[in-house]
C-alpha cells in the first residue's frame, strides 16, 4: 500500500514510483557522513528492500528529502537513511518526514522500532524517540572485511 501525506509545504509518500533514486544516492553517497562512497547498486538495493519514504515539493515535484525503515511489518523496524535536501533544511522538513514514518508504522503495533544518528537527536526526540534505557544490551557483529 502506498500513501501519500500532504503537509503545508511537502508531499510525503511510499509511492516506490515518485522517488528519485539517483538524486538519493548522490545526497547519501556524497553528504551523509554514514553513507559517503555508498555505491548506487547497493542503494538500489537497499530501496528496494525497505519501505521508502520520499518528500516532494508540490509546487515543481522534486524531491527534497527522503528516509526508508527496514521493516518486517510484525516486531521490529530500523528508520535509516535520513536526508533532507540543502535548500529544504530548517524548515522543519526532517521531523514531518519522521513523523510521517512513525505514523505510517504505528498501526503495525511494533514491539521495537530503532534508529542511529550521531547529530540529529531533537529531531527524532520531537517525535517521540529516546535513547536506549540499556544500551548494553545490544550487540553488533564486526563486519569489516578481514585484512
Amino acid at each position: 500500500m502506498t500513501e501519500t501525506t500532504p503537509s503545508a509545504a511537502y508531499d510525503i509518500s511510499t509511492d516506490p514510483g515518485r522517488l528519485d533514486a539517483e538524486r538519493i544516492h548522490r545526497w547519501l553517497s556524497t553528504d551523509a557522513s554514514w553513507a559517503l562512497g555508498r555505491d548506487r547498486g547497493v542503494q538500489d538495493r537497499a530501496i528496494a528492500g525497505s519501505l521508502n519514504f520520499g518528500a516532494c515539493d508540490p509546487a515543481s515535484g522534486e524531491q527534497v528529502a527522503y528516509a526508508r525503515v527496514v521493516t518486517d511489518h510484525a516486531t521490529f523496524a530500523w528508520l535509516c537513511d535520513v536526508c533532507v535536501a540543502p535548500v529544504a533544511r530548517g524548515k522543519g522538513l526532517g521531523t514531518e518526514l519522521v513523523t510521517a514514518a512513525r505514523d505510517h508504522l504505528a498501526p503495525l503495533g511494533l514491539r521495537r522500532v530503532l534508529l542511529a544518528t550521531e547529530h540529529a537527536h531533537g529531531v527524532y526526540e520531537k517525535v517521540g524517540f529516546k535513547s536506549l534505557e540499556n544500551p548494553l544490551m545490544w550487540m553488533t557483529p564486526d563486519l569489516q572485511p578481514p585484512s
